[in-house]
């Protein structure tokens, strides 16, 4: 089993979707990288990007196609401007030329160069091949799948050795929920304090406050920009922006100027029952309204389910506990962190493969167990909260409309975050020894119902809402 970081459950990226546009984007670099390291990137003279099944269904409406014109031009996700995404990817389609690795000019039509093909790869839903021609004729073609939550893999899984290595590294190498409490138990530490053992393994504490500060300022900014931008999303479907207006209802008068000081203001406000809800429903929507429009967001564990974590995470901090800071922040991300690998590993988090269950189940089970913790609940509480915010997910379909991650996307996100909130609640009261389904049960009842179901449910907008309803509709 591959060795899994809570660094690798929670990416900073580019939205829309983590398997449609950060997966294939990092496909591009990966094979950059190749062409490099076999001699061949001097010698290529064009360079096409074939698309197949999910990716290619529904790619045009997730970016799929900007995401490898992104990656073959050697723009960094995390790092590149967001307000020069768009000249970018216009520059290659009014010229059509694309300069590989910022290096090297080529002839590239997105029109002819980028092919969307409805056939599915047996390996995975979501694959894409690259293709570069040499100077001399010949072809060197590499076939990559992006399996969700960002990761990509080859066939061959040539990596996987190496990955377990890299797992039997760890102190207290996990699988599955009961290793972890086994683990809790035998060292008498609470989930986060585990994970921290084995973070440790992979990077020093400065190493990892660092990046968890990177990931909690993304999240914030995130927050912070839906609830101040309003206006329609980008792409066809008219949808107007929802957070800004909530957020004008709820913030009150005091002034602030940035996002630490707007999170300071919110703890000032009203706090009735109405109020919460509309407060968590507003920080999830505002994520995934900056997600659907390529902006920054932190894969948790997908850009699809940008929203639930940090929503959750920041209704503990300016609702439960004015006082938590850093600490509580790490403790939450971790336990988060942890739990999704568990999913990745037994299940899927990959909507392409399990529905829309393996995306905003997974991110509710994930806030749920991490909230459960900074409540103060057990290990065996915060895996039974796991539990409960998946078993209220099982069967969920995904069906975008239009194929774009805005409807039914975007609501999906506050709803999994007040459904973790409840879930912890619920934990929180119930002694887990008499809970009749054990988080291991549903993970592997989760992947049961992602292989059954109908491929039209999986992200490919062939049913439910995304035919239900027309365009014309909207």
């Amino acid at each position: 089993m591959e060795c899994i970081s809570i660094f690798d459950m929670l990416k900073i990226g580019i939205g829309p979707s983590s398997s449609h546009t950060l997966g294939p984007w990092r496909a591009a670099e990966r094979y950059i990288a190749r062409l490099k390291y076999q001699g061949h990137f001097s010698q290529v003279i064009k360079i096409q990007v074939h698309m197949y099944g999910s990716l290619s269904l529904t790619g045009k409406g997730h970016a799929t196609d900007y995401a490898v014109m992104l990656g073959l031009s050697g723009a960094d996700p995390e790092y590149v401007p967001i307000a020069d995404i768009h000249a970018i990817v216009q520059h290659i389609k009014d010229t059509k030329t694309l300069i590989l690795n910022n290096e090297v000019s080529l002839p590239f039509d997105p029109a002819t160069d980028i092919v969307f093909n409805r056939e599915f790869l047996p390996f995975h839903a979501n694959g894409l091949k690259f293709v570069a021609t040499l100077a001399n004729g010949d072809k060197k073609s590499k076939t990559y799948y992006s399996i969700g939550g960002g990761f990509v893999v080859v066939k061959e899984r040539k990596n996987a050795k190496r990955n377990i290595e890299t797992l039997k590294t760890f102190p207290l190498p996990i699988t599955t929920g009961n290793e972890l409490l086994a683990y809790c138990e035998q060292e008498n530490k609470c989930i986060s304090e585990i994970v921290l053992l084995n973070e440790r393994s992979l990077r020093t504490d400065a190493e990892i406050d660092r990046e968890l500060h990177r990931i909690w300022d993304t999240m914030l900014e995130c927050m912070y920009i839906g609830c101040h931008t309003e206006g329609i999303l980008p792409g066809g479907l008219q949808v107007r922006r929802r957070a800004f207006g909530m957020h004008q209802n709820l913030k009150g008068g005091l002034p602030y100027s940035n996002p630490e000081e707007w999170l300071q203001t919110i703890r000032q406000t009203e706090v009735k029952f109405r109020q919460i809800l509309k407060w968590v429903s507003c920080f999830a929507l505002a994520v995934n309204e900056v997600n659907a429009s390529l902006g920054r967001v932190v894969t948790a564990p997908t850009n699809g389910s940008a929203g639930v974590i940090p929503a959750v995470l920041m209704y503990y901090l300016v609702i439960e506990n004015h006082d938590a800071g850093f600490g509580e922040i790490k403790r939450f991300l971790s336990v988060a962190g942890e739990i999704g690998s568990i999913f990745k590993k037994g299940a899927t988090i990959s909507a392409a493969m399990g529905g829309c269950q393996a995306e905003i189940g997974v991110s509710s089970a994930m806030a749920a167990g991490a909230l459960t913790e900074l409540l103060g609940g057990s290990p065996e509480q915060v895996l039974m909260a796991a539990e409960i915010a998946m078993e209220h997910h099982l069967g969920l379909t995904c069906d975008p409309i239009g194929g774009l991650v805005q409807v039914p996307c975007i609501e999906r996100n506050s709803m999994g975050a007040i459904k973790a909130i409840n879930a912890a609640e619920l934990a929180l009261d119930s002694d887990p020894k008499e809970a009749k389904v054990p988080l291991d049960k549903v993970v592997r009842t989760m992947w049961e119902t992602a292989k059954d179901m109908n491929t039209k449910y999986k992200e490919t907008s062939e049913g439910g809402l995304a035919v239900g309803v027309y365009l014309t509709d909207c």
